[in-house]
């Protein structure tokens, strides 16, 4: 039973599953805004349907489940001077997202190729989210001028130990193994175990399938490099982390440094901000409204209209941001950026569990 077929996603009831699947494989499975929005009219019809025992997402294609949020029309009305457009898709975008990590039946992702960005909101939020071993699951924002959003900085404070921090700032890509590690994932199931896994999902409702197929990972990196992250990433700024990196002359930390000073200086020292509160929040709520905080400015006041520019529509990767280098940044700078809106937020619905 279809309750949304279209070019970029298809939305139906299969036996006891509410399946929403992303067809648009040759973008990437890249997220818009009206899909976002029939994301959570499904969620809201699905919540309260004994038929539905729980919700499978996935995607076409081979090479994302969702690489990110559609920016095109965002950059394009920032440009114009037009802001509005981006931070209503933000606050509708980021009430779906809560939504999902909130909703009381069992939520299953499959997740193949590139999961990054708007694609972690809708992937990554779930009860059973599933990798396999084409997964590269990031959070790359700060490469275009944003900080990881989405309540991915609530993911990023769960992380063990600071992991979340070097996570966030580099937007390092993780491999099934170490999304697992990080929090960003459950299971790993090989690709081809898939279509049996959602068929037998299909028939029975019954979430424990997932568990059935699950296999063992191989190792990543992320744990072989773990105590060097901690060491480094311990620092309550972004300048403490950088010094700390460049006082290393080690592999792993000259190329962590080489990737933080690609990245917006004033993206990157609001992520570590954003992390540290996240590590206090009792939920996804209060994550959002401080990533919202950022993301409402981020077009007027940040780097964003910059970095989508150099990094996706012009793509000669040489942006010019508002900040040489964090160094020029001063406490003040970061503070703007995350203080309340005022008159405006993201506005949740019902009670937070």
């Amino acid at each position: 039973m279809d309750l949304v077929k279209s070019d970029d996603i298809h939305i139906r009831r299969e036996g006891h599953v509410g399946r929403i699947t992303l067809t648009r494989p040759k973008a990437f499975n890249a997220l818009g805004y009206q899909m976002a929005l029939e994301v959570e009219k499904a969620l809201d019809a699905w919540r309260d349907d004994d038929a539905v025992k729980l919700i499978l997402l996935d995607a076409d294609g081979d090479r994302a489940f969702c690489a990110g949020g559609d920016i095109q029309e965002m950059y394009d009305t920032a440009k114009a001077g037009d802001f509005e457009y981006g931070r209503t898709f933000w606050r509708d975008e980021y009430r779906m997202n809560a939504k999902m990590f909130e909703f009381p039946k069992p939520v299953v992702s499959l997740m193949q190729g590139f999961t990054m960005g708007g694609g972690v909101g809708i992937g990554c939020h779930g009860s059973h989210r599933v990798v396999c071993d084409s997964s590269r699951i990031a959070m790359p924002e700060c490469g275009i001028g944003l900080i990881p959003d989405v309540g991915g900085t609530l993911i990023l404070a769960r992380a063990p130990g600071r992991l979340g921090e070097y996570i966030g700032m580099s937007g390092v890509q993780l491999g099934a193994a170490d999304a697992i590690y990080a929090g960003f994932a459950d299971y790993y199931i090989p690709e081809e175990a898939w279509p049996d896994l959602i068929k037998a999902l299909c028939e029975t409702g019954d979430v424990s399938a997932v568990d059935a197929a699950a296999r063992t990972a191989q190792d990543g990196a992320l744990a072989a490099n773990e105590e060097a992250i901690n060491r480094h990433f311990t620092g309550e700024t972004a300048l403490d982390i950088l010094r700390n990196l460049d006082g290393d002359d080690s592999e792993f930390a000259q190329k962590a440094l080489k990737t933080l000073r690609r990245n917006s200086p004033l993206a990157v020292a609001a992520t570590v901000e954003l992390v540290h509160r996240a590590r206090g929040a009792k939920g996804i709520r209060a994550a959002l409204g401080q990533e919202y905080r950022f993301t409402h400015r981020a077009a007027s006041e940040g780097d964003f209209i910059e970095g989508i520019r150099a990094q996706i529509i012009d793509k000669d990767r040489n942006p010019t941001w508002k900040h040489a280098s964090v160094e020029d940044l001063s406490p003040v700078d970061v503070t703007k950026m995350l203080m309340p809106v005022p008159g405006i937020k993201v506005e949740f619905e019902g009670e937070e569990p």
